[in-house]
């Protein structure tokens, strides 16, 4: 699969994500927000010339929480997304992930 399509995966994942989230899995929504998080992390880093690291949500997350350069907004929301669940199957902080994966898209491609 070519990476150059990223927006429709992301539109795809944030569709499944809402879809899951209205039956009641908020763990699937989770999961599809963080794999929308990294498509959009994926061209970010594309259109700053930086190869990004696999196609895994969770290593390209890792990345961008990691740059120095990012702002620490952007830091804070990705390390949302690498968060554990508790033992309880929820976030230790509350936030709304399908939401966050809209604000990197908006924040990081202006899109």
């Amino acid at each position: 699969m070519v990476d150059e399509d990223w927006e429709t995966l992301f539109n795809s994942e944030i569709v499944k994500a809402e879809q899951a989230r209205s039956e009641g899995n908020e763990g699937k929504a989770r999961v599809c927000a963080r794999r929308a998080a990294g498509q959009v992390i994926g061209e970010y880093l594309r259109r700053q010339g930086v190869r990004p690291p696999g196609r895994s949500a969770y290593n390209r997350l890792q990345y961008l929480h990691s740059l120095t350069n990012t702002s620490p907004q952007v830091r804070e929301v990705a390390g949302h997304f690498l968060m554990r669940i508790t033992p309880e199957h929820t976030l230790p902080v509350e936030t709304d992930l399908v939401g966050k994966a809209r604000w990197l898209k908006q924040t990081l491609l202006g899109d």
